[in-house]
């Protein structure tokens, strides 16, 4: 497979307003210089300008539009080849695997190695006239036409596209860090490293599901992720975006898609590799308590003997619950224990 023709890809988000980003000796947009840490890259130059609700919906959106630019890049890819969209997969198959990565101003980008092989997938060689330069051809047709449509809120029509940065990379070409050729351990080293990076990694906001907004007022967050946070909150209330389960996924800033996906032939599938894992875990504690590593039954087949016991305890209230929980109190209802009484003794 590393003889087929493959490429290293980038898709952005669109501008929804200027922000700070430009770290580093040359000066921002607003004038200053700001340091790689500084908290303040990412955020927008004027918050009161910048489309909030529009960032929070493309998020949402993203998923979908990745699914439209697979689509057509099949066409795009069928159509340089001189084939129709039925005839391509006798001939070639387009493999990929992507992450989603969070940048600083909380728009979700993606990174995908993308690659042309035969007809049963990487085992197969692609046909004579794939190459890696009509490949980044059809890429980049197919990422100029992934369009989809969006909703209408309160007379304005929202329409969702990548955005116009978009980086295609040979791999194997000198073209990354100075020169230095973007090899395979390379583009798996940058695949590891962005699919490590959540929302609360990149923009300081949540690593878990919020139960109520309230909740935001005991926690220390930048401001531009707060403020993206309870825009995905307030829109998740509307009944006509209620299948984007938006409250649902406010603390992922309306991103709902999963950070890494592939296609079935790229490689090695999950279900693989949580048989590899779950194998060399039950040979390690075989030879942990000096058993025989490769138990067979009755028919010579290996078996895994698995012994547990769960046992519910019940669950509590976090502290931002309680707060919330008393101070919604009707102190002049009758509490709990007087209702029992009444009906014990009543």
């Amino acid at each position: 497979m590393t003889t087929h023709p493959r490429v290293f890809a980038t898709f952005t988000a669109p501008s929804f307003g200027p922000v700070h980003n430009r770290p580093g000796p040359r000066p921002c947009r607003c004038g200053r210089r700001h340091a790689s840490d500084d908290p303040a890259l990412g955020a927008p130059l004027d918050p009161e300008r910048y489309d909030y609700e529009s960032a929070v919906l493309w998020n949402a959106h993203a998923g979908m539009l990745w699914r439209r630019f697979t689509i057509h890049l099949r066409r795009e890819i069928a159509r340089r080849a001189g084939l129709t969209q039925r005839e391509l997969p006798e001939r070639a198959r387009v493999s990929f695997a992507k992450v989603a990565e969070y940048q600083k101003r909380g728009a979700v980008h993606f990174h995908a190695v993308i690659r042309l092989d035969g007809p049963a997938g990487g085992e197969t060689r692609p046909p004579h006239w794939a190459s890696a330069e009509l490949l980044g051809d059809a890429i980049r047709a197919a990422a100029s036409r992934a369009v989809v449509p969006g909703p209408v809120l309160d007379g304005r029509t929202h329409t969702f596209t990548f955005g116009r940065q978009l980086d295609i990379r040979t791999i194997h070409d000198p073209d990354l860090d100075g020169g230095q050729a973007l090899t395979d351990r390379a583009v798996a080293a940058y695949i590891a490293k962005y699919a490590t990076k959540g929302a609360e990694t990149a923009t300081g906001t949540l690593d878990r599901r919020l139960r109520f907004v309230a909740e935001l007022a005991t926690l220390d967050l930048p401001q531009h992720a707060e403020r993206l946070i309870r825009t995905a909150w307030a829109l998740g209330a509307r009944k006509d975006l209620a299948h984007l389960r938006l409250r649902a996924w406010a603390h992922m800033l309306g991103f709902r898609g999963h950070f890494s996906t592939k296609t079935r032939r790229y490689s090695t599938t999950l279900g693989a590799l949580r048989t590899a894992r779950a194998e060399w875990r039950r040979l390690q504690a075989a030879i942990a308590r000096g058993d025989d590593p490769q138990p067979v039954d009755d028919a010579g087949e290996t078996t895994t003997l698995v012994l547990a016991h769960w046992a519910y305890t019940g669950t509590g209230l976090t502290p931002t619950e309680q707060w919330l929980s008393a101070s919604l109190a009707d102190t002049s209802a009758p509490t709990t224990a007087a209702l029992e009484g009444a009906t014990t003794h009543g």
